[in-house]
């Protein structure tokens, strides 16, 4: 039996994954306009056609980078807007989103405080669309111009609260903060829990 070696420029059958991932980390360092192709090829060890063959442009790389969020934020949005009530929905997206923040927590924040990866996504109007969903189901909540300020704020703070660098706590600890913090802004109470049964 023969086994190859990995050269340098080989392609294993993850390392589209692998790209997402060191894209996340490099955008995080030096931002999306500050992230090169031939940077992400570099820090993988590959040629910069070997990333060419998953992604032609950085902006198909970021994404790749966003989709799976994108998906559950997506997802979140139409569960959201079943609920029958205003502050229903605040609560089903609010959970929804610190949710997905915890768990993409890297990609969350560069997303929030990288302009060019901001502007290249509101391009998009699918993407576009499903933020301005997002947006007015929080702002739902308080009528009039106060209640985008309070979305605005508890949007972005939760993406920057979840970002690696900021917290050091465990993902359950730091999802109940989020979610706290966020009916705090919007002016939510939290949902009555059902008495127990004995």
């Amino acid at each position: 039996m023969t086994v190859r070696t990995a050269r340098k420029g080989s392609i294993a059958p993850d390392t589209r994954q692998r790209l997402v991932d060191v894209a996340v980390r490099l955008f995080a360092q030096h931002s999306f306009a500050g992230t090169s192709l031939q940077m992400i090829a570099d820090e993988m060890g590959i040629t910069k056609a070997a990333v060419y063959h998953h992604f032609r442009t950085r902006e198909e790389l970021l994404s790749a980078v966003v989709e799976p969020a994108l998906r559950q934020l997506r997802a979140a949005v139409e569960s959201a807007e079943t609920k029958r009530t205003p502050h229903a929905r605040a609560e089903q997206l609010l959970t929804g989103y610190a949710t997905l923040a915890v768990e993409h927590r890297a990609m969350v924040a560069v997303l929030a405080t990288d302009p060019g990866a901001i502007d290249l996504l509101r391009g998009q109007p699918e993407t576009r669309d499903l933020i301005n969903r997002q947006l007015a189901i929080l702002a739902d909540v308080t009528p009039g111009p106060a209640g985008y300020v309070n979305a605005t704020v508890v949007l972005a703070g939760i993406a920057a609260a979840a970002s690696p660098a900021l917290v050091e706590v465990d993902d359950d600890a730091l999802l109940q903060h989020l979610v706290e913090a966020g009916r705090r802004a919007l002016g939510l109470r939290a949902p009555r829990r059902p008495a127990p049964t004995t």
